[in-house]
């Protein structure tokens, strides 16, 4: 591992780190937000945020305000790469497939199948390096905004025990249901929407995953709420399936960070009472 920023913040200290990431096969970077009392060498537990389409590590700890935060509650922030890069990692002229889209599944066609591994990345080998690096303790919750609120809703109903709660921010809900998962579906995981249904939220609830404790919030002025998003197909799954959903609509926000920088300090607020039962 190499650190390639450091920033004194708040108590603590903002960080990037780039490393050599075998679920990927290239190097990936991702920021850590390390409270003082992990400076001091105190276990603390890990927020991982997940970002959104075109966005790398640096749009969540530059724009959404989160350390002072995570200074407040003793916990570490993650925030990886939205997909592998890199000159041998494929691409796509849109934004909306391949580097800066890695929609954090396990993709199974060529040619993303070689390095499109980000649910391995975001589940297995980036907690392993960030415990095995950093002062953290076992306890870890996720969040995320659109593609990335899309990939902290699936990682936590995929596989729930890693988490102790969840949360996000105007996620893709449904994607085999919205144009931005139809297209990436197809050219990660192929024609056949039956292998669609375990990275789609609405599919897992129906199918009977349970989340953890699961914290969303929406902008009612967003521009992609209608035909992206579709937040009421989430709330319509969990009423039928009884799953607890807390869901705020928030009258005049759109997609934007202005948005996350609003209510994140609520979100961490979510996740730190949850941390502190384990």
């Amino acid at each position: 591992m190499q650190r390639i920023e450091q920033h004194h913040c708040f108590e603590g200290r903002q960080e990037v780190w780039q490393h050599t990431a075998n679920t990927v096969g290239c190097d990936m970077t991702f920021g850590i937000f390390l409270p003082n009392a992990a400076l001091q060498g105190q276990p603390c537990p890990v927020l991982y945020w997940l970002s959104g389409l075109t966005c790398s590590e640096q749009n969540f700890i530059t724009k959404a305000g989160a350390q002072r935060y995570a200074q407040e509650h003793n916990l570490i922030l993650v925030s990886p790469d939205t997909s592998p890069r890199g000159e041998h990692v494929p691409n796509d002229a849109a934004y909306d497939l391949g580097q800066g889209a890695g929609f954090y599944l396990n993709a199974t066609q060529a040619p993303w199948a070689e390095h499109f591994q980000m649910h391995d990345y975001v589940a297995l080998e980036l907690p392993a390096l960030i415990k095995s690096h950093f002062p953290a303790t076992e306890v870890q919750a996720i969040s995320g905004h659109s593609m990335g609120g899309y990939g902290a809703l699936t990682l936590a109903l995929r596989q729930p025990n890693l988490w102790c709660s969840a949360s996000a921010f105007s996620p893709i809900v449904a994607p085999s249901q919205v144009p931005w998962g139809i297209k990436a579906f197809g050219a990660y995981l192929g024609e056949d929407r039956t292998a669609w249904q375990s990275y789609d939220a609405v599919e897992l609830i129906k199918a009977g995953h349970r989340p953890p404790p699961l914290l969303v919030d929406q902008g009612d002025a967003d521009d992609f709420l209608d035909t992206q998003l579709k937040p009421q197909l989430l709330q319509t799954a969990c009423e039928a399936a009884g799953v607890d959903l807390e869901l705020h609509m928030r009258h005049g926000f759109d997609h934007s960070y202005y948005f996350i920088a609003s209510f994140i300090g609520q979100h961490i607020a979510f996740h730190a009472k949850h941390m502190n039962k384990r």
